[in-house]
Order: structure tokens, then sequence, then C-alpha cells
């Protein structure tokens, strides 16, 4: 494969992990990353966690230090959107006019939050949250205490910064479409231990509840109106009710699309010379057959990894298991596994009520999935959880459950004959 220009649309972990890997892998071409934002490209992740909490600063955020760009050559442009991609003729066009050739173009574009049309959406006081910006905005609004916040959504990052709000001495009532929070994601079982953890702090809950309407008075928000017609008081209103992958290039060339731009395990597009990594990419893993679009930091740090190898022509395919965490209040939590084959409760080892366990979920006696919470570090639960996923054995739930046994020995005592 003859490589030239690389150009690498999208400036968060995925685009800036790609330069950094073509640079390691000793591609010394033209590299152009052009990223939207006004920031050198940094982690979302402590966004809604320790940055939002002040226990981290912005030196926590980059994803390489700030000179590394210019030592290494690669051609960052802030603040810069691409406003056309022509596949045909291997170009893009910036919205400052100029056009851009390549020979190889990852699209990393990344998610932006999704929206509500809520009369009263508009008001001050109402916002989603995604960027730096948004997490500074927060904190300043937060750090005081003392205000009425109303979350609108029940998932990952609704609790996170239901979380945050409420450590800073805020009154927070978090609404969602579930049941149960989070049991979309790990099962009501364990959505209910973190319904718990909240409730221990004072957050309060309407669920299943929608907003139906935002209220304000002088151009700032007073209140949400739920679809049952309760009435919250509300000083401060974050909608953190998903992401929505950033589609628009890759619908106007006529890429192949999915619940995000489909990719095979390389992240090759249908579009010759054109790759897709991160939150946009629905790519296709070896371990399951299937096509898995993840929004988490690791698929980003890890497709950023395999689009920049295979750009150069190295045989090289995402087929790590997912993996994601959250901290919330004295919980901290890891999971690693494949959601969409889960059937079914876990199998618990040590104590949910101890806030000490790990959680296995089991299809066909083999371990599809893990979750980590408090459990010590010094055990390394991830590694034996992913060991377990990857070695694709039938494991007793007795043993799974049994916490005399080893986790690094677990594959030493599966079943008979497997």
């Amino acid at each position: 494969m003859a490589v030239e220009d690389i150009v690498i649309v999208g400036g968060g972990l995925a685009g800036a992990t790609a330069a950094k890997t073509l640079r390691a892998e000793g591609f010394s071409g033209p590299v152009v990353l052009v990223a939207a934002e006004s920031h050198q490209p940094y982690l979302r992740p402590p966004l809604s966690k320790e940055y939002l909490l002040g226990k981290a600063g912005d030196d926590a955020l980059p994803v390489v230090p700030e000179d590394w760009y210019d030592a290494n050559d690669v051609d960052l442009r802030l603040g810069v959107r691409v406003t056309e991609l022509d596949p045909a003729a291997r170009a893009v066009v910036l919205d400052d006019g100029r056009r851009l050739e390549y020979a190889s173009l990852l699209l990393a574009t990344g998610a932006r939050p999704r929206t509500i049309p809520l009369p009263g959406s508009g008001l001050d006081g109402v916002s989603t949250f995604r960027t730096v910006e948004d997490s500074r905005r927060l904190h300043a609004r937060l750090a005081d205490g003392g205000l009425n916040v109303v979350m609108v959504g029940s998932g990952w990052i609704g609790m996170e910064l239901a979380a945050a709000a409420s450590t800073y001495g805020n009154t927070v009532t978090l609404l969602g479409l579930e049941d149960v929070p989070l049991a979309a994601a790990i099962g009501p079982d364990l959505g209910a231990f973190f319904r718990s953890l909240h409730e221990s702090h004072g957050v309060r809950f309407r669920l299943p509840a929608a907003a139906a309407g935002i209220q304000g008075s002088s151009g700032r928000v007073t209140g949400v109106v739920t679809d049952a017609g309760e009435v919250l008081p509300a000083d401060l209103v974050v909608i953190a009710v998903g992401v929505v992958p950033e589609l628009s290039l890759a619908e106007a060339a006529v890429i192949g699309i999915r619940n995000g731009i489909l990719t095979d395990a390389s992240l090759q597009t249908s579009a010759p010379g054109i790759f897709a990594a991160g939150d946009v990419a629905n790519a296709l893993h070896p371990f399951t057959g299937e096509h898995h679009r993840s929004e988490h930091w690791s698929n980003a740090l890890n497709g950023g990894k395999v689009a920049a190898k295979a750009m150069l022509g190295v045989d090289a395919a995402l087929d790590t298991i997912p993996y994601f965490y959250t901290d919330q209040y004295d919980v901290s939590m890891e999971y690693s596994g494949f959601p969409s084959l889960v059937a079914g409760p876990p199998v618990i080892r040590g104590s949910v009520a101890d806030k000490e366990f790990i959680a296995f979920w089991q299809r066909e006696g083999k371990v599809v999935a893990g979750m980590n919470v408090n459990w010590p570090s010094a055990a390394k639960p991830q590694k034996a959880i992913k060991a377990l996923i990857s070695a694709r054995t039938a494991v007793s739930p007795d043993l799974l459950a049994d916490s005399s046994a080893p986790l690094d020995r677990l594959l030493d005592q599966t079943l008979p004959g497997d």
C-alpha cells in the first residue's frame, strides 16, 4: 500500500491516538488532524468524575502533552470543521474553504448530546453535557451547593452528574424512563444497588418519568414539569439522555451506515481509503461476529490504534474486550464484556450490601461480562474477568461465587471436559 497524506477528522481520543500511533509505527509522511473544538484533544471520562469534582485539574485532560503535535510534525488544526467529503477525489473541504487531499482518511467525528424538544429548553440554566466547557460551567454552578438540580436521564452520565451535584451539597432529583436506573446496562438488581447508593446520599428519583416541559422566570429556569404533572423546583437542569453519532459527512458521502458508520474489524468503511473509529464507528467484532458501537473511552483508545495501523497496511483488528468504568461517591466500578450477550441475572462473588463484590454474567456456562465494585485492585479483577471471557470456557457458577477461589486460578478449575 502506498501511504501518502493522512487526514484525521475529529479531535477526540480516537483521532489523537491514531496520530500518535502513526508516528509510533514509523510513518513519517504528512498527518493533518482537524478538530472542531478549540482545545487540543482531551479525555472525556474525567469531565463527569474527578474533573467535575475538582479532584483533577486541566493537566489531567490532554491525550498527549501540548507540545507533542509540533514535536512530531502533526498538523493540528483547532476550531476547524470539515464541511464536505469527496471519496471519489479523496479530498475534504474545510469550513475556511481550504481543500485537503488524502491517501487515507480517518473519520473520528465522535458524537453529540441527544436533545429533547422540550418547551423552555432554551432557558438559562438548562444544558446538555459533553465538553470541557460544560464541565467547567457545571462545576462553577454546583460547587457552592444549595441549588435544586434536576437531572434528566438515568444512564451513566446522568448518575455520575447526580453524584457530583449531591456531593457538593445540592438537592438532586433524577428523572429516567426506566423503572430502575441503569437496568438496561447491568440489570435491575444491580441498577437497584446504584439507586440505593444515590438515595443514601439524598438523591430523589422519579422513575419511570419524563420531562414534559421546563418552566422559567425572567429567562431563567425555575422548574421541570414531569409527564405526570408534577413540578420539580429547579435552579439547574442537565439533560443527559445519551449521544448521537456524528454521521453527516458519512451520510453525504454515501458511506455505509447502521447505528454508526459500518466498518470491518480493521475499521475500514465501505469507501476505499476511509476508516472510522471511536463513538462514530459500528465495528465488526471478531469475538461475537456482530457489529458493536461503543461510546466508551477504551473503544476510542483502541480504535485509534487499530485504524492507524490499518491505514499503514498492517494487519490489525479491533478485537479487545469492551471496557468502561464509573466512580460515584465511595463506589468505584469497572465493567468488561458484551452486554448484547448477557441473558439473566449475574453470579455474585462478595457482598453487594457491603459494596464490595464482583458480578459475572454467563451465557451457556461461559463468562461473557463481568463487573467489579470496590474489589481490591491487588487481585486484578478486570484482568481475570477479561481472561475468563477470552477463554470461552464454561465455569461453574459456584466457583465464580466462591470468594476463597483465587480469581487468577479460575481457568485452572473449569468444568471437566471443557
